[in-house]
């Protein structure tokens, strides 16, 4: 399936020898969100639902209906929906990544979840805060930049549409040690440290919340 080579915009984040340009997924087509999940390893099964299905309705829910409810969520090709849920990265002008970033409630299972929570004071019905759940990032364009861009962008997203705080549940990888992509889909510490976000809690030892609050 073909995709659609994109011109870098004017807001893009440069990266030594290329550019990575974001779009909101609503600007972006379907095609080529789905040629980012196809390529992004397990994306393809899970079409970021993780969060936004409770285990039960997760266990029950196929592919294909999984697939229905990312594009009727993203809105890709509708530049003029009021919503979306995610970003997605290009670099030089092919697609590349993706990202989900939406108010904290949006996920039912991440406000049940003991990582946002343990050790905090937070109030979990507040909409106003954000949370940047999931990273894709296409086999071939990995280790250039493309996460940490759309962690940028994410936030910048976020802000824009009124969010108080945003949120990131990052999880630690071993200096030295080779990591697996699949278990980093929620990012890393460095990931969110570059868009401005800092730790403030350790819910468990391979995990951190990470968080920028902007001021009124």
């Amino acid at each position: 399936m073909s995709t659609t080579k994109r011109e870098p915009r004017t807001d893009a984040t440069t990266t030594d020898d290329t550019t990575v340009t974001v779009l909101p997924a609503n600007e972006a087509s379907w095609d080529d969100l789905q040629t980012v999940f196809r390529e992004g390893g397990d994306a393809a099964g899970c079409q970021c639902q993780w969060f936004k299905l409770q285990r039960t309705e997760w266990r029950t829910t196929p592919r294909a209906e999984r697939t229905a409810l990312l594009r009727q969520q993203t809105a890709c090709g509708h530049a003029e929906a009021t919503h979306t849920t995610g970003l997605v990265a290009y670099l030089d002008g092919e697609p590349a990544g993706w990202c989900a970033v939406e108010p904290r409630t949006a996920y039912p299972r991440l406000l049940t979840a003991r990582v946002p929570w343990a050790g905090r004071d937070e109030v979990r019905s507040d909409e106003s805060v954000w949370a940047i759940t999931c990273f894709v990032t296409r086999q071939g364009f990995r280790g250039k930049g493309v996460s940490r861009a759309l962690a940028r962008a994410a936030v910048e997203f976020a802000r824009s549409r009124g969010a108080s705080a945003v949120e990131g549940y990052a999880r630690r990888t071993n200096p030295g040690a080779k990591q697996a992509p699949g278990p980093l889909f929620v990012g890393t510490p460095s990931i969110f440290a570059a868009a401005g976000l800092r730790e403030v809690s350790q819910p468990t030892p391979g995990r951190v919340v990470m968080r920028i609050d902007f001021g009124g």
